[in-house]
């Protein structure tokens, strides 16, 4: 798999395509399309059709993949390329971002509705504005974040954060690559204390989609 810095990135999710529309020269980090989130897509989307094809293929997911009747939100969206892909996959999810952000998040979905089906739900978040995270009627089934660990001034309200959206028997996603050491190190020591932490094996990503320093991790609260 390779990344480029493209003005759209096509994203294919079952038998749909995914056009994103990334802006790399602005300011924000959120108007570009990163690997992660490409990364975690293609790894629910891998197991889900093992899950519905009729073949014995062990699936060591099964119990992530039932989303009937789930509810699930998207920490720092971006242009949206992981939960439009995670909706494709019947995912009911809620994307948001900072107010920065929200312009290129809204002009993708937008640009994407025919291939969607539907308008998405979108809202604006700051992690450490907790009158946003109740209006956004928590608990969460499922809490989507994909390559969100890059300052470490963020770090703290970020956890914080996906402790106080994601109900007890929910499930972290999280799309991880290592930017900034010291970002790293707080952060993992922070979920640690509040979520048991899964680490899904490098080979059971999707193997066209096997970016070798993006990994995807599974949390529980503890």
């Amino acid at each position: 798999m390779k990344f480029t810095d493209s003005p759209v990135i096509e994203l294919p999710v079952r038998d749909a395509l995914l056009s994103i529309e990334q802006d790399n020269g602005s300011m924000h980090v959120g108007t570009s399309v990163w690997p992660c989130s490409l990364v975690l897509v293609k790894f629910v989307e891998r197991w889900l059709l093992t899950h519905n094809s009729s073949l014995s293929t062990p699936n060591p997911y099964v119990h992530l993949l039932n989303f009937s009747g789930k509810r699930a939100i998207e920490l720092g969206s971006g242009c949206g390329p992981a939960g439009m892909g995670l909706s494709l996959l019947g995912l009911d999810i809620i994307l948001t971002d900072i107010a920065p952000v929200m312009p290129a998040l809204k002009r993708n979905l937008k640009r994407n509705k025919p291939t969607l089906g539907k308008n998405l739900k979108y809202a604006q978040l700051y992690w450490n504005n907790l009158n946003q995270i109740k209006t956004l009627n928590p608990p969460f089934d499922f809490v989507i974040a994909a390559d969100v660990v890059y300052i470490e001034e963020s770090v703290g309200p970020l956890v914080s954060a996906m402790e106080a959206l994601v109900g007890n028997s929910g499930f972290v996603l999280l799309g991880y690559q290592l930017r900034s050491p010291e970002a790293h190190r707080l952060f993992w020591e922070l979920c640690e204390r509040v979520f048991t932490i899964e680490k899904v094996p490098h080979e059971d990503l999707h193997p066209e989609y096997a970016y070798e320093e993006t990994d995807v991790y599974i949390m529980r609260k503890k």
